[in-house]
């Protein structure tokens, strides 16, 4: 999958960057090293290797899950322009 220029400039204005040719021409160029370096990745034959969440044999020193603090959520969003169900409530940044 290769990227098009106008996908660069699709993907610059949606993360808000402003970027000259130059900056285009090098990012088209990097986005596709890392696109063709996934393909390359996901070419690899994973049958029968399971998956493993650290790449060394170590066993995690767990504690016991216990409640330590109070519900200070009502303090932390006292400051917070905009609040429901508390939850925090921002403007929408990304276009539909």
């Amino acid at each position: 999958m290769a990227l098009t220029p106008n996908d660069v400039e699709k993907i610059a204005r949606l993360s808000r960057l402003r970027l000259n040719d130059s900056e285009k021409a090098a990012m088209l160029s990097e986005l596709n090293d890392i696109f063709a370096l996934i393909e390359k990745m996901q070419a690899v034959d994973t049958e029968g290797v399971e998956p493993m969440a650290h790449p060394h044999e170590t066993a995690l020193r767990l504690r016991d899950d216990v409640v330590t603090e109070s519900d200070r959520a009502a303090d932390y969003q006292a400051c917070a322009p905009d609040v429901r169900e508390r939850l925090y409530i921002v403007p929408q940044v990304i276009e539909g």
